[in-house]
């Protein structure tokens, strides 16, 4: 039995407890794994003394006959954004390189409770900020279907940590679908929950109102049993309500027909690459014929999708970067000589392009005199967005949608466009503006580059969504 076999936290487990395999070298497999796959630059740090003293822990627990927790065996990726006491975590900034993480977030604890081993953090754009993980500090992190494009981002390090075969689960994060588009570009299921499903707590923070915690694998099952596992309220967010969380993981798969939504603007658009068009269209198609009913419909609200997210996400990001002054935490410019150099040459050396030009952008939307004209309408506009999908989800059990209009891109072709970036997650960031549950599904190509769609459930419904995407 080969150890890169095992792509499924079921199948792990039951070669461990048949002894096949232990679980030092299922580790081990990783750290080799890691180090073969350097090229694709996946992580900004490698645990790997860490990781074989808990496997270490484990192997010798299950000799002697100890409970072991629902994740033991399980090997996780951490995107560079997720706090973890006693690591570095450094949101792709030179503003945190030497940033010690002080306190571990809440939704990776309960993972670590129920004995997950986290082998490294993952590259990811700089402060979540970016669509193809080219804005880091510590450079692109690249695909693993072909190195010379991009794997998507922000989450790009966490998609390809799974597709390379460096870990069998990844946690990163979604504020506009960093989840999702890397998922779809690198051939994995990738899902984020309803918002405030899943704590934010020890996430760094990019829009606190759009950002959430999710989880990138090749298998639905696992994701389901992570966000089991994390899912609940927590008294460190308020935005995490005191909501019962379903056994995500022990539920039926869902066979019975449902009625999916879908957007006939979608398919018919000519800015969505034919690839992107013909692999959605095969999917509507092969729901059909397993008996589901697929139902087209309109949205009325493409155009301001787009506008709308970054006009709130920059104002959000505009104040939630203000922590990073140069006085606190974080680099502190050495040629400044008084207060005020200290505030502006440690923001400017600290931040990124992409970072600086979001700062900028939701200053600019959020003072005096903009204030209406940008961020209260585009308030409006979410309400408007919020409205008019749910009304859809009130009808249909889910919206099939692509995931991006565009394939995976070439490494450096659009880092001078924002423009560009910024369109490419036109048919993402409507989950997030609603703060709806959704999922990537990959789906089978010709091409050698990963395709795949999306679906999205009403509010809380992560279970049915789950249940359904099993069964496929």
């Amino acid at each position: 039995m080969s150890i890169a076999d095992l792509t499924s936290i079921k199948a792990t487990q039951s070669a461990i407890e048949a002894g096949s395999v232990t679980t030092v070298q299922i580790v081990r497999h990783y750290l080799n794994r890691i180090e073969e796959e350097r090229h694709l630059n996946i992580y900004v740090d490698v645990y790997g003394e860490d990781a074989l003293r808990e496997a270490t822990r484990q192997d010798e627990a299950r000799t002697q006959g100890a409970r072991m927790g629902k994740l033991a065996g399980v090997v996780l990726s951490i995107k560079d954004v997720v706090c973890y006491a006693g690591h570095g975590v450094s949101a792709g900034s030179r503003m945190l390189e030497d940033f010690v993480a002080p306190y571990t977030a809440t939704a990776l604890q309960r993972l670590l409770d129920e004995d997950a081993i986290v082998i490294g953090r993952t590259n990811c754009d700089e402060f979540a900020m970016g669509s193809g993980n080219e804005n880091s500090h510590y450079g692109p992190t690249r695909n693993a279907a072909d190195p010379a494009r991009v794997p998507g981002g922000s989450s790009g390090g966490a998609a390809v940590s799974v597709q390379a075969g460096t870990c069998l689960l990844a946690m990163g994060s979604s504020t506009g679908g960093s989840v999702r588009q890397p998922a779809s570009f690198c051939g994995l299921y990738g899902f984020k929950p309803t918002y405030g499903r899943i704590s934010r707590h020890g996430l760094i923070a990019y829009g606190s109102s759009f950002d959430q915690i999710g989880y990138l694998s090749r298998q639905p099952q696992d994701i389901a049993l992570a966000l089991e596992i994390s899912a609940g309220s927590d008294a460190f967010d308020a935005t995490a309500p005191n909501k019962a969380v379903p056994l995500y993981s022990k539920s039926d798969v869902v066979r019975s027909p449902q009625s999916i939504a879908y957007f006939e603007e979608t398919l018919n658009s000519d800015a969505i690459d034919p690839a992107i068009r013909a692999a959605t269209a095969k999917a509507i198609q092969d729901l059909e014929a397993a008996g589901h009913k697929l139902v087209p419909v309109s949205f009325n609200y493409f155009d301001y999708v787009v506008p709308t997210y970054y006009v709130l996400t920059t104002a959000e990001a505009s104040s939630n970067l203000s922590r990073f002054d140069g006085m606190r935490y974080g680099y502190r410019s050495p040629e400044a000589s008084d207060l005020t150099e200290t505030y502006t040459k440690s923001r400017s050396e600290g931040f990124g392009t992409e970072v600086q030009r979001r700062i900028l952008l939701g200053t600019f939307v959020l003072s005096s005199g903009y204030y209406d004209a940008y961020y209260g309408k585009a308030q409006k506009v979410r309400r408007l967005i919020r409205d008019q999908l749910q009304g859809i989800l009130d009808v249909h059990d889910f919206i099939l949608m692509p995931v991006s209009p565009s394939l995976p891109w070439p490494v450096g072709e659009q880092v001078d466009d924002p423009v560009a970036n910024y369109l490419a997650d036109i048919y993402t960031v409507m989950a997030n503006l609603a703060g709806l549950p959704a999922v990537a599904i990959p789906v089978a190509t010709d091409g050698h580059l990963p395709v795949g769609y999306q679906l999205m459930a009403d509010q809380w419904e992560e279970g049915k969504l789950l249940d359904f995407v099993r069964g496929l």
